[in-house]
């Protein structure tokens, strides 16, 4: 995460004039390095609700590879890491709950 002093010395107010956050700078920067810059509103929204380490994770496996597109790449590689997650949080040895009506 990058500290206050940092974001302000990269922020321009010409350019950045909408940026009011830091989440904001970051969604700007993955919509960036994925080269997916129209689709910078999906960024935001991920950048405001998901943790920080899990969209480091993904960006860092996207940039690494050669894939055309990026930003599907991104996606998947979010899932993936979402539900697997998901997947430590239950109880081990148990599965989801699922309840059986006759009638």
């Amino acid at each position: 995460m990058q500290s206050i002093n940092q974001v302000l010395k990269k922020f321009d107010p010409v350019k950045d004039k909408y940026v009011s956050r830091e989440f904001q700078t970051f969604a700007l920067k993955l919509a960036e390095e994925l080269d997916d810059y129209p689709h910078r509103a999906i960024y935001m929204r991920l950048a405001k609700t998901v943790h920080r380490s899990i969209l480091e994770k993904a960006l860092s496996f996207c940039v690494d590879s050669k894939a055309d597109n990026k930003g599907a790449l991104f996606m998947w590689k979010l899932k993936e890491l979402r539900a697997g997650i998901k997947k430590q949080a239950l109880p081990a040895g148990r599965q989801e709950l699922r309840i059986r009506v006759d009638k």
